[in-house]
């Protein structure tokens, strides 16, 4: 939702650039002016109402149709980014609707220069954008209403979507028309202060949730009209590999499958529906040039790592001498940790659907994503971006993997209609999608910490080993600075608990291994928040201290960390002894602008054929996100991403062998079930302070909090993930 980049970033934020765990972009789509204003002018087309702008609709049935610039994919933005608008409208909620927008440059992110979704960042970066907006038109049928009424304009009020003078009253659809005619205003209106809000900061109910409850919200696997064929595609068993020859005879034989077309990803075979489709590949023999990366193997390339750690890297940060800060040391703590490659694997599998006509293609599909998409479409098919209509659908599930800067499923999407010269929806099986790469980066860490005799860290050195996700893109010339791709090291080079020593130094390696890689919820953060927060729990059991008072004594310079810290400390009762059997771990960090601390509370349980297996049963959240629009979204989306960081600390890992990824669905690539979610509590830290991010901050120390509540029970120290006790 909300995001507010760190100060470790904020130099990009300059440069246009962002960092976060949708995408990264750092330039406007060329082309893109040319059809900045189409917006406001397709809104109008369909509406018989009023359309100030290219972000509402005042109907003359008294509706208010917000159109989101953003993608809502579960974060909650369909009903925030509402809330704005409505607010400063002054609008009736009963009569707020929400669409997703046009691809179009009207609906760019505020800083960014392009559409998209991703960062934590729809909710900061549209809360000026949107709620002038809505001022903006309620200025505009104020005005209307003040020449209906016969009065000055500041003798007109609004409440609930109706303009009032006397008793005189007339609803927003009444003033539609009228309101259209009118000029805009020369000057942007006054804002409300926010002792004047009525809706924001009041928890709300999320608009989408009736529709999804019941089936009529529709994604992007959703799609289907008269004429549709479906497409499944036979991709390289091997990063890199290509199409040598196929044999479609057995495919073509299939009932139902139409065509057999080669396009660059591989082979695609169509059909008049997805079975037909999916037989017809299972028939086809495909023989694969594999390429140059048949022997990956993730055991391998860990010792790779562990060989690299243990050399000089690129700087990502340092101060002062740490090799004497070190050797003075009254003590030294060393440890290494490992995170594995990880999947997106959202509840919706990628798919995407293309109809390609002489002046112009239309694109369904959920995306975060668009103008890259746009751009994409349009190089494949000739046609000018604005020619190229996205319709984005609802998401299910996103977490980065539907923002490739390659377009690489909306890509392909296109290539097989135009091969196939009708409508085609392409569709990924989750087995194709979990095999389909763009992971979260497998990575390896080593640090080596010296203390003083309070047990208070001097000398901090820490090497980090694992790919950039932007190294070899179009955003690498923005995001990756003297040889440093600031999202690898994120939440480190920059960590409260490094930078203020005197001694420190930390060392990057960014290998290419050919596993593509990209953004995955938290991003660096999801790795980093789970080693430092580690990390600084070891620190305070070597010096015999508690860790919630460990932290406070590193973090008295940090209000934000301390107030979401002593939070969750009372609210998770931390001086309490914890039920028989249990224990309690802590980890604090910060991402994208908001301050999280968390305390698990876990068990172990027997597996069934001898071992032990974690139980988390408990999960108190703390969250500093300042300003939070939607109470109950930002504590929705902690729940969330509580949840599913849980999945990848417990569970989640994806290994390659022979170049082949050995996982394939939720019963070996597994998350979180149903029935192992914990009880969580969210509580809200009451800030003033700049508005963060709600989307992927949560996710970030989960891991930590659960293997230092493990130590805590069993004394184990467990420095990788997915988390697995010894025997």
């Amino acid at each position: 939702m909300n995001a507010v980049p760190s100060n470790s970033r904020r130099k990009f934020l300059k440069s246009g650039a962002l960092i976060g765990g949708g995408l990264v972009v750092g330039f406007v789509v060329p082309g893109a002016k040319r059809f900045a204003q189409a917006a406001p002018a397709q809104a109008a087309a369909v509406s018989t109402g009023f359309a100030p702008n290219a972000f509402l609709r005042v109907g003359e049935d008294d509706t208010v149709t917000v159109l989101l610039s953003h993608s809502e994919m579960g974060q909650g933005i369909w009903t925030g980014l509402a809330m704005l608008i409505a607010e400063e409208l002054d609008a009736d909620w009963s009569k707020i609707k929400v669409e997703h927008a046009p691809a179009a440059q009207a609906y760019a992110h505020t800083t960014f220069g392009m559409q998209m979704t991703g960062g934590s960042t729809s909710t900061w970066s549209e809360f000026d954008r949107y709620r002038q907006a809505g001022a903006t038109a309620r200025a505009l049928l104020v005005a209307a209403a003040a020449a209906r009424f016969g009065v000055p304009v500041d003798q007109v009020r609004t409440e609930k979507g109706v303009a009032i003078a006397g008793d005189q009253r007339a609803g927003y659809g009444e003033l539609a028309a009228a309101a259209a005619k009118l000029p805009a205003p020369k000057t942007p209106p006054t804002l409300k202060d926010a002792k004047d809000w009525k809706i924001i900061g009041k928890p709300t109910k999320r608009l989408d949730g009736p529709e999804k409850i019941d089936g009529r919200a529709k994604f992007g696997m959703d799609v289907q009209f008269e004429g549709l064929l479906t497409a499944v595609v036979a991709r390289a068993p091997v990063f890199g590999g290509t199409v040598k020859s196929f044999d479609a005879s057995k495919t073509r034989a299939v009932p139902g499958v139409r065509d057999v077309v080669q396009v660059p990803s591989g082979v695609a075979v169509i059909a008049d529906h997805y079975w037909a489709a999916k037989q017809g590949r299972d028939a086809l023999v495909v023989e694969w040039d594999l390429g140059s990366h048949a022997g990956l193997d993730t055991a391998k390339l860990r010792e790779e790592f562990r060989a690299l750690a243990a050399t000089p890297g690129v700087i990502a940060s340092q101060a002062g001498d740490v090799a004497a800060g070190l050797a003075g040391a009254a003590r030294t703590l060393e440890a290494e940790y490992n995170v594995p490659y990880l999947a997106h694997a959202p509840m919706e599998p990628l798919n995407c659907t293309v109809k390609i006509e002489a002046d112009g293609c239309e694109i369904w599909t959920g995306t975060q994503f668009q103008t890259m998409d746009q751009k994409v479409a349009a190089e494949i098919t000739g046609l000018k971006p604005e020619q190229v209509r996205i319709h984005t659908m609802f998401l299910g599930g996103g977490f980065g993997r539907r923002a490739t800067p390659t377009s690489d499923f909306v890509r392909e999407a296109v290539h097989v209609a135009k091969a196939a010269g009708k409508p085609v929806k392409t569709v990924w099986s989750r087995e194709d999608d979990v095999r389909g790469g763009y992971y979260r980066p497998m990575y390896l860490q080593r640090a080596r910490i010296g203390l003083d005799a309070q047990g208070v860290p001097v000398a901090w050195q820490h090497v980090l080993v694992g790919q950039s996700i932007v190294g070899g893109t179009p955003f690498e010339a923005v995001l990756v600075k003297n040889g440093v791709d600031e999202t690898s090291v994120e939440g480190v080079a920059n960590s409260p608990y490094i930078t203020p020593l005197k001694d420190h130094r930390v060392d990057l390696h960014s290998p290419q291994t050919g596993v593509p890689v990209l953004w995955w919820r938290s991003v660096g953060h999801s790795y980093n928040g789970f080693v430092m927060e580690s990390l600084i729990d070891e620190l305070a059991y070597a010096a015999k201290k508690d860790p919630v008072e460990y932290r406070r004594v590193l973090l008295k310079e940090y209000p934000r960390h301390l107030a979401a810290l002593d939070l969750v400390a009372d609210k998770s009762r931390w001086g309490s002894r914890p039920p028989p059997g249990r224990a309690r771990g802590v980890a604090v960090h910060e991402s994208f602008g908001s301050y999280i601390a968390q305390v698990a509370e876990v068990s172990l349980v027997d597996r069934p054929g001898g071992g032990k297996d974690i139980r988390v049963h408990r999960f108190t959240c703390a969250v500093d996100c300042g300003l939070a629009v939607n109470p109950d979204g930002v504590r929705a989306q902690m729940e969330s991403g509580i949840n599913f960081g849980l999945g990848a600390a417990l569970y989640s890992a994806l290994s390659l062998k022979d170049g082949r990824v050995q996982e394939s669905n939720y019963h070996d690539y597994r998350v979180l079930r149903m029935d192992e979610a914990p009880e969580i509590e969210v509580h809200i830290v009451p800030s003033v302070e700049k508005m963060g991010g709600a989307g992927e901050p949560g996710t970030a120390p989960v891991a930590a909090a659960v293997a230092n509540a493990v130590f805590a029970l069993t004394q184990q120290r467990l420095r990788e993930l997915p988390l697995r006790l010894q025997a």
